[in-house]
């Protein structure tokens, strides 16, 4: 089993193999040069194991890459080793939910488009405990441990270094008025999300108005982009939640796909003010009931 962050591994597989086919070395001659087995390599390029900086050092002087790249991939191999944030949290976060994490926190932009719940990155307290409380009937114990969870990843929206990513949110006006726990924390929750708006964050509504669209059909979803150097980075994910599982998508016919169906929601929702405007709407509609 793969110790360390799964997302470090993965951009450092990919480089390695792709500074392989650009030197025009089979992974079968790389092996017996490097004295490893053909597995192995497989392994390494396929971001399933952490490997040794002295190891990442012996490739890179085969494939004859720059001394720049050299330390680029260095420096990945030692992040690889490095246990993210998350795992301190043990069995609270689901096996298969791990990997979303770790390409969040490592995301430079994030694309969400929320057609059930508030994203959980703008969750409040109360909200997100009344989700795992209505969507999993967990005891208090657990609720409190999965809300610190999504709390800490909130996080990474004010960090300094590295720079907070960017967040752009659509949600579906059907999300704003389904009440979620008590009146007053779904209240809070709404006008946290005309609080929470600064720079490089915004949150936009999908008015009921709009009706069915093709745009519509593949549900809620995340769609992750993260920074390069070099040219070189890990490719634009598409993620979307299961009651079992997440999909992960990033080949680029999917992501075109997903892309297509974002520039259509984009087009369709609210702008910021405007959407400002309904959510202080169905606050105060909630205040008179």
């Amino acid at each position: 089993m793969a110790d360390g962050s799964s997302v470090p591994r993965r951009q450092l597989g990919r480089h390695l193999r792709q500074a392989r086919e650009e030197a025009q070395i089979s992974i079968e001659a790389a092996a017996s040069e490097l004295e490893w087995s053909r597995a192995r390599m497989y392994r390494i390029e396929g971001g399933q194991v952490s490997i040794r900086s002295l190891d990442v050092k012996q490739m890179c002087s085969l494939y004859e890459v720059t001394d720049e790249l050299r330390d680029v991939l260095v420096s990945l191999a030692k992040e690889s080793k490095a246990k993210g944030w998350w795992h301190a949290y043990g069995a609270v976060i689901p096996s298969w939910f791990e990997l979303y994490v770790g390409l969040e926190a490592a995301a430079s932009a994030i694309r969400s488009y929320e057609s059930a719940l508030i994203p959980g990155l703008l969750q409040t307290r109360e909200y997100a405990a009344a989700v795992f409380r209505s969507k999993f009937g967990n005891t208090d114990a657990v609720v409190e441990q999965k809300v610190a969870l999504r709390l800490e990843r909130q996080k990474l929206l004010t960090r300094r270094r590295p720079a907070a990513p960017t967040l752009d949110v659509i949600i579906s006006e059907a999300v704003l008025r389904s009440p979620i726990g008590d009146r007053d924390g779904w209240l809070a929750q709404l006008a946290h999300l005309v609080n929470v708006r600064r720079k490089g964050l915004s949150v936009r509504v999908l008015p009921l108005s709009v009706g069915p669209h093709w745009a519509l059909a593949g549900g809620a979803f995340v769609i992750l982009e993260f920074p390069t150097a070099n040219g070189r980075g890990e490719p634009t994910t598409v993620y979307s939640d299961g009651l079992t599982g997440g999909l992960y998508l990033d080949r680029p016919d999917e992501i075109a796909a997903y892309d297509r169906a974002w520039q259509v929601l984009d087009a369709l929702a609210l702008s910021p003010d405007e959407s400002d405007d309904l959510i202080a709407m169905i606050i105060k509609e909630g205040v008179d009931a």
